[in-house]
């Protein structure tokens, strides 16, 4: 079965989507009606899943919430130290504190009750600060939390009016409490825990559990699927590994990852002391309410996909690290992943139609910028491959983008799409009033461009038609793109990888 979007199908989600919410009920009944659940992962644009489990809708889980919507309401979690360094979501391209914004907005076009932002270990940054302001002069409410005292070692401060208690609490009157952030590391547990605390001193027997998507608890560790996680988390230096308290408890094999099984022990001491001794769990991965595995209908498919987004990791990281944003290990890390699947860069189709590409511009005297000559691929839906490169007239991704509406509306190659008057004069732009060195079109003014031929040109609004089919295409670039290059491909939904080179000599690009 296959995929408008994606090709082969190999997860179902409606399936799923009932396991799921069944499983999350149950576990809201077992603790009296008032369930705080952990939403690790990304509660909306899940690009990552979507990718491994070919056939997942990456807004599932919200539609797992709009389902329970008259049960549940939100808590966004967010890191004041995530504020203050400008944390990058790599899918969108925006900051942390950017992306809880547009997830407050999504949260309400979906009509699930958002509740507040809890903005954690907190310490009047003054970023947060700034953050906090703008929220609450929107109307939207928030509370800030500090790090709590004691944390991880002294559970007596730690479950006391000096460490939980030293933190508002937050009124809530659904029996679900879904607690989200915008990334790891934003206090999502913390404030769980601390709701129950000042619960349980008002005599309110809530509980807490978690709804991870990776690792997958009941597939192999080594299946592509977990293996194709911690790639993902290379640089968070996860490793998956087989829980030995569930082992031990159960005489069950599950997968959980280091940080979550090495912070266990502390986690079951202070639900422990908090519930007044009563064992709630014995695992970490009993803690959790996982049931993406009942989702899968296509082991081959799902293994043949999380290989691919192995070999995505490898590439981004190097990007990365050549950008400075990641040290060497995690490179190794991604690398020792792909070897482990017997896998290669090569592998993932467009590489090397992309680097041959660039091959070819060398032998076109002058057509490099800087004297560097990029190329560009992307696979098409049906299996085709169409490449570009870069000109004096546009950056390698302005030309793949042009060379593949053309290929999927059938328009031959010698036909302009872009009115020689528009290019000249956005050319003419960037020259005289912007001063730039470089009057090549990247993608998003080449977009532009060729939105504008549209109202004149009808073969130019027939490719126009046919930008959406790059959606979910795999595409490969022998340079870093420029930001243009980089925002249009985004909004395009290409899932992009490019070599770890420079396309200018120059150290400022924009």
């Amino acid at each position: 079965m296959r995929d408008g979007m994606s090709g082969i199908i190999g997860f179902d989600n409606k399936r799923y989507l009932q396991e799921q919410a069944a499983a999350i009920i149950e576990r809201v009944e077992r603790f009296n009606n008032k369930l705080y659940l952990e939403f690790g992962g990304k509660l909306l644009f899940d690009y990552h899943a979507a990718r491994v489990l070919p056939g997942y809708r990456p807004n599932v889980k919200m539609r797992l919430l709009e389902k329970l919507k008259d049960k549940a309401e939100i808590l966004l979690c967010i890191h004041a130290g995530a504020i203050e360094r400008r944390k990058i979501r790599a899918d969108f391209g925006i900051t942390y504190d950017a992306d809880a914004l547009k997830l407050i907005d999504d949260l309400r076009e979906w009509g699930v009750e958002f509740r507040a932002v809890i903005i954690t270990r907190f310490d009047d940054q003054p970023s947060a600060r700034l953050f906090k302001n703008r929220l609450e002069r929107r109307q939207i409410t928030v509370y800030t939390h500090g790090a709590t005292k004691g944390y991880p070692t002294d559970v007596d401060r730690i479950v006391s009016d000096e460490g939980y208690g030293a933190n508002p609490y937050i009124e809530t009157t659904k029996p679900l409490v879904v607690v989200t952030g915008p990334g790891p590391g934003s206090g999502k547990l913390a404030t769980c825990l601390n709701q129950m605390y000042h619960d349980h001193k008002r005599d309110i027997r809530s509980g807490y559990a978690k709804f991870e998507t990776f690792p997958i608890w009941n597939l192999p560790r080594n299946h592509p699927v977990n293996v194709a996680y911690e790639a993902a988390t290379a640089d968070l230096h996860d490793v998956n590994m087989i829980d030995p308290f569930h082992l031990e408890a159960r005489g069950e094999t599950a997968v959980n990852y280091n940080r979550d099984i090495e912070a266990f022990p502390v986690v079951r001491k202070i639900l422990e002391r908090i519930t007044s001794g009563e064992s709630i769990y014995r695992s970490p991965t009993e803690m959790g309410v996982n049931r993406t595995a009942s989702g899968i209908t296509d082991d081959d498919a799902v293994r043949q996909a999380a290989g691919e987004e192995v070999i995505r990791r490898y590439f981004r990281y190097t990007c990365e690290y050549v950008l400075g944003l990641v040290d060497k290990e995690t490179v190794e890390r991604a690398q020792q992943l792909m070897e482990a699947l017997n896998l290669r860069p090569e592998d993932r189709h467009v590489v090397e139609p992309a680097r041959q590409a660039a091959r070819d511009g060398q032998h076109q005297e002058g057509k490099g910028h800087d004297g560097i000559f990029c190329g560009a691929a992307v696979e098409l839906g049906d299996g085709a491959i169409v490449t570009g490169k870069n000109s004096p007239l546009m950056h390698a991704a302005s030309s793949l983008v042009m060379n593949a509406v053309k290929e999927l509306s059938g328009v031959p190659d010698q036909i302009h799409l872009l009115s020689p008057n528009v290019t000249e004069s956005i050319g003419k732009l960037k020259k005289d009033v912007f001063n730039s060195k470089n009057v090549s079109l990247d993608l998003e003014e080449t977009l532009i461009a060729l939105g504008i031929s549209a109202t004149t040109n009808p073969t130019a609004q027939l490719c126009v038609q046919k930008l959406k089919e790059l959606r979910g295409c795999d595409a490969h670039m022998t340079h870093i793109p420029t930001p243009g290059d980089e925002a249009g491909l985004r909004r395009l939904g290409v899932h992009l990888t490019s070599d770890p080179n420079f396309s200018t000599k120059s150290l400022f690009v924009s």
